[in-house]
């Protein structure tokens, strides 16, 4: 009787944990989503690096700029999805053209088979980053749903969550073997 109970009470569990999942994802601005459908946020990340930290990698997709003055992971390479150019575009967005080699400097530092949670500003180009390493061949790489900084709050700072405001270390320091 016993058994039957816990077996009860754990195949519960596990279809309230793959509901909690599935529904956590549904949420995610369509934006935010990814094809592998891999989402943790800043501080599962970081606890997921902590508990194997030679076998999670954390990839770091903002733009050099972004890595060096507003800070970044300490352990966090840095390949940027996109790089900051000159101007304003017609909506008065900054020009961001995309780096055409992101794929092929990821390759040069991460194997199909490692894990991977990317992480950009707010998580929207971290999941761009996700579809295109799956579209590559990668199947084990997370999107960091809230990035580096988070999402904004009420008054349009980004403090709401983020690697920055999970209490993960960050640093300005700079390590050549991790920037781009």
């Amino acid at each position: 009787m016993k058994r039957k109970m816990m077996a009860f009470l754990l195949a519960q569990l596990l279809v309230f944990s793959f509901s909690i999942t599935c529904f956590g994802a549904s949420t995610l601005p369509p934006k935010k989503q990814t094809v592998l459908a891999k989402y943790v946020t800043a501080k599962q990340a970081y606890e997921k690096y902590s508990q194997d930290p030679a076998n999670v990698k954390i990839l770091d997709a903002r733009t050099i700029g972004e890595y060096v003055f507003v800070g970044h992971a300490p352990m966090a390479v840095n390949i940027p999805l996109k790089f900051l150019d000159r101007g304003l575009t017609d909506k008065n967005k900054p020009v961001m053209p995309t780096n055409e080699n992101f794929v092929s400097e990821v390759m040069k530092r991460f194997k199909k088979t490692d894990q991977i949670l990317v992480m950009c500003r707010s998580g929207a180009r971290s999941a761009a980053c996700v579809n295109l390493l799956a579209k590559a061949g990668f199947n084990d790489v997370y999107t960091i749903t809230d990035g580096f900084e988070g999402d904004k709050d009420d008054q349009g700072q980004r403090t709401v969550n983020g690697w920055k405001n999970s209490g993960a270390p960050w640093t300005f320091k700079l390590d050549p073997a991790l920037v781009y």
